[in-house]
């Protein structure tokens, strides 16, 4: 966008200041884009919301490193607060944004199956939003004995290590973990057009996984999923678990997982006592959730409901009516309140700082590959170590056959810098040998010291021989990461915590079965008025209240669970419940449906349906006042969710006259009426069958310019007295003059 840069004041002839503006400079938005925005980008993306193979975000690295340097991994507990500011060298973000990073890490806080940092005071609950955690003056911490497998091998080269952000000291581009962290620790993070959702899975699963995969780089998913069965939750719950669903998040890292609450029924007290909720919610949106039913009247089987987490763990409490089914009540709640939830994976992670989303395979894969890098520099680092001890205790075995001649060569050199040249040329010895050889002490110059020094150098020898062969052989690289898996598992492995259960084992709620049943009669008058009627109600009185010139359209036995399908002048179609409305009496005028629906300005039901499910081989008939018809497939009102409303139902082109519905092999004779005074009476297996809702159909009646279709209906023997000669067997027909004697030809000469 162009913009005016202000340059300068003058002032005109007139004394008058006038602001003069630089020339107008133009630049391309995606220039400003990539210049500006894009650098913003890729540093939230890189070095902020998305995590690496090491499992951490730069700041938990920065955080623990930090404590780790402070000698917390060994030593006592200290104030947050001296954490938090000693964490500001490496992570400038500001002491809050530094002290929430730790509250996650905590034991105390309960976010992590094996949290890093052991706490004592108050730092808050993951399951809840209104327990806050104390300030950082008053909570102490220090690392766990479990972060130790963070920090293995940092001190020996196995990482690369950086700059901080001022250039005054280094810190450690990732953690070397021993195991696959980024699998274990939950992560969840959101940057700029991508986020990261990794939920955690069981320590000792995922170290039998991963040894598996060291063993077998093929390894299927399928033998994968019977490993490291599922996620597992800090939170526990109750998994629903599902092996497709499952085996595509492990391919994907896309998908996801529903988790139950878990809870016990107290039949002394007649509560029920939640125990574990998702840990995709908190208490406070469950709370609010029950509170909401219970004002809404949808909860009458709970008569009091409280939060009664305390010391020994998590506890919401329900209090029931006698008689109440607990296991049907948590059915119900699992459906309206998020006692059951949904955890969202999205296994997005930095790979060699690139963004990549990832199965669970591929994950380890790449954690593999790093740990076998972070491994052999250990190793290497050890390895020169050892070298270099042998080199020097080699230089030393030089002078065990004449010490006298050392300490004669040192005592006899005038100069203090001749006297590692002259060492050097006494016994062949290299620099560093004789600077070795110089330092040591008077005391030590005696046989003994030296024939045990140097009874070090086979079992150097040893040593170096075996890291060597483990270097130089990428299967024994993998043993000792397998032993090392191994050795984790044994020392820090929980058993599960999160129970799975299988989508065939659960009971799904059922609506319906909460609305009282039994059997009704229902009528829709012609002006949309809907009466819903009780059989016992119905024995006492069948005469009905109509609107003046109304009449029942139509009517139909049914229960009150069933569902109802009503379509409108207005080519739409709607959806509704029996138990929906509300009884009355015949006497009464009943409910209108335009208002009870919410129909449009105008609108008007014409035909109803109790709906029993889209089945193949039945039809809506519809006819036009055109004189077309089509016969269209149920099936193709089947939607994905259970609209209440549809749209678009059938063709708009003409008026609609009258609505049918056609039964799988019941074809059934409707009589068809021209404002011209002629009738044909058609089977609706003549009608042509469309896949398209919105078809106009095909010409069934012959009509004149002018004329249309005033009545059409299915049950005319009453209305229509002799149609024999009304009868057609091909279409389009001409209509047949209507009888004298016909009622309703009577009834249009009396209204005429």
């Amino acid at each position: 966008m162009a913009k005016k840069a202000k340059s300068s004041k003058n002032t005109n002839k007139k004394g008058v200041e006038e602001i003069v503006y630089a020339p107008v400079q133009s630049q391309l938005i995606t220039d400003t884009l990539e210049k500006n925005y894009m650098p913003y980008v890729m540093s939230v993306i890189v070095s902020r919301a998305i995590p690496e193979i090491d499992g951490l975000k730069p700041s938990h690295r920065k955080l623990l490193y930090t404590m780790y340097k402070m000698g917390l991994l060994t030593g006592h507990r200290t104030k947050s607060a001296n954490v938090v500011g000693q964490t500001m060298k490496l992570n400038p973000h500001g002491d809050m944004a530094i002290y929430e990073t730790m509250v996650r890490l905590t034991k105390g806080n309960e976010s992590l199956l094996h949290p890093f940092v052991d706490s004592k005071g108050a730092f808050g609950k993951q399951y809840s939003s209104n327990m806050s955690f104390a300030a950082p003056r008053y909570t102490e911490v220090k690392l766990d004995t479990f972060a130790q497998e963070l920090f293995r091998g940092i001190d020996k080269n196995a990482v690369d290590m950086i700059d901080n952000y001022d250039g005054t000291m280094k810190e450690p581009v990732l953690l070397p973990t021993t195991f696959p962290n980024v699998l274990v620790t939950p992560n969840k993070g959101i940057a700029v057009g991508m986020a990261s959702d990794i939920c955690s899975f069981n320590l000792a699963e995922v170290c039998d996984g991963t040894i598996a995969l060291l063993k077998n780089p093929r390894l299927s998913v399928d033998k994968l999923l019977d490993i490291i069965k599922a996620p597992d939750f800090p939170g526990g719950g109750t998994i629903i678990y599902n092996r497709e669903d499952m085996r595509n998040i492990y391919e994907t890292g896309s998908g996801s997982v529903k988790i139950r609450s878990r809870y016990v029924y107290d039949k002394e007290n007649n509560c029920i006592e939640i125990i574990q909720i998702p840990y995709s919610t908190s208490i406070e949106l469950i709370l609010n959730k029950i509170s909401d039913l219970v004002k809404e009247g949808k909860l009458k089987e709970v008569t009091d409901f409280r939060d009664e987490i305390d010391l020994s763990g998590f506890k919401l409490t329900l209090d029931l009516r006698r008689g109440v089914d607990p296991d049907k009540l948590m059915t119900k709640l699992f459906k309206l309140t998020p006692l059951e939830d949904s955890f969202k994976c999205n296994f997005n992670i930095l790979i060699d700082s690139t963004p990549r989303q990832l199965g669970v395979i591929q994950i380890l894969n790449e954690w593999i590959k790093f740990r076998m890098t972070c491994l052999s520099r250990e190793l290497t680092f050890d390895l020169e170590k050892k070298k270099n001890k042998l080199h020097l205790l080699l230089g030393l075995g030089k002078i065990l056959l004449d010490i006298d001649k050392a300490i004669r060569i040192i005592r006899h050199t005038e100069k203090e810098e001749d006297v590692i040249p002259n060492l050097m040329s006494g016994f062949g010895i290299d620099e560093l040998q004789a600077e070795y050889i110089a330092e040591i002490k008077l005391r030590n110059l005696n046989k003994q010291y030296i024939i045990n020094r140097i009874n070090e150098i086979e079992g150097l020898q040893a040593e170096i021989a075996h890291l060597e062969d483990i270097l130089a052989d990428e299967l024994k690289l993998k043993a000792l990461i397998s032993s090392q898996l191994t050795e984790i598992k044994k020392k820090y492995g929980q058993p599960r915590r999160s129970q799975l259960i299988h989508t065939d084992d659960i009971e799904v709620y059922n609506a319906s079965e909460e609305v009282e049943n039994f059997n009704a009669r229902i009528y829709l008058t012609r002006e949309g008025y809907f009466k819903k009627i009780t059989l016992q109600s119905l024995r006492g009185n069948d005469e009905h209240k109509l609107k003046e010139n109304d009449e029942i359209l139509i009517s139909e036995d049914t229960d009150n669970r069933s569902e109802l399908i009503f379509v409108t002048d207005k080519c739409q179609l709607y959806r509704a419940k029996t138990a929906d409305f509300d009884c009355c009496k015949a006497s009464a005028m009943g409910e209108y449906l335009p208002a009870k629906l919410n129909m449009d300005e105008g609108e008007k039901p014409i035909f109803m349906k109790v709906h029993t499910g889209f089945k193949e081989g039945e039809n809506f008939v519809f006819i036009f006042e055109n004189g077309k018809g089509v016969r269209v497939p149920v099936i193709n009102y089947e939607t994905k969710s259970a609209r209440r409303k549809l749209v678009n139902a059938y063709s708009s082109a003409s008026p609609i006259s009258a609505v049918f519905y056609e039964v799988a092999k019941q074809p059934f004779e409707i009589i068809m009426v021209s404002s011209g005074d002629r009738a044909i009476v058609i089977k609706t297996s003549l009608i042509p069958e469309k896949n398209t809702r919105t078809s106009g159909g095909v010409s069934l009646m012959a009509l004149k310019k002018g004329q249309r279709i005033v009545d059409c209906r299915k049950d005319f023997e009453e209305v229509y007295e002799n149609t024999k000669g009304y009868r057609k067997l091909k279409i389009p027909a001409s209509g047949t003059l209507l009888n004298e004697k016909d009622i309703r030809v009577q009834q249009l000469k009396i209204d005429g």
